[in-house]
């Protein structure tokens, strides 16, 4: 058994090549394969909506942000004041009251790469 501590390591970094941020904060979105630098690709952002379990209210869904929470919050802050509505962040998931799929979907559009209406 080691009683020793690692306080810091340069082995193994998780830090982009290009930016030197990590990985998850990274905006050049760039890294290294064997060698060769490629470029990562932008998860789905997914934009939904659904009743069940509201008492048929129906609510829209924003999910597969990958934010943190506080940038996650003042996203949904902002969707919020676009669409005049209530909302809330559960499970890395923004909800907003109503249907506002198309609105939402403009303004992520502004912003993020893969944004795409999910249901029907």
């Amino acid at each position: 058994m080691s009683n020793s501590r690692l306080v810091y390591s340069t082995e193994a970094s998780s830090a982009c090549p290009g930016c030197h941020k990590p990985l998850r904060k990274c905006k050049c979105r760039l890294v290294q394969d064997n060698g060769n630098p490629r470029q990562i690709v932008d998860p789905v952002i997914r934009i939904s909506r659904e009743s069940k379990g509201r008492k048929g209210k129906g609510v829209t869904l924003v999910s597969g942000l990958e934010l943190d929470e506080q940038e996650l919050k003042a996203l949904a802050k902002k969707l919020k004041a676009l669409c005049g509505c209530g909302g809330t962040v559960k499970n890395r998931i923004i909800e907003i009251q109503g249907d506002h799929r198309d609105q939402i979907k403009q303004e992520l559009d502004k912003q993020f790469k893969n944004v795409k209406l999910a249901g029907g």
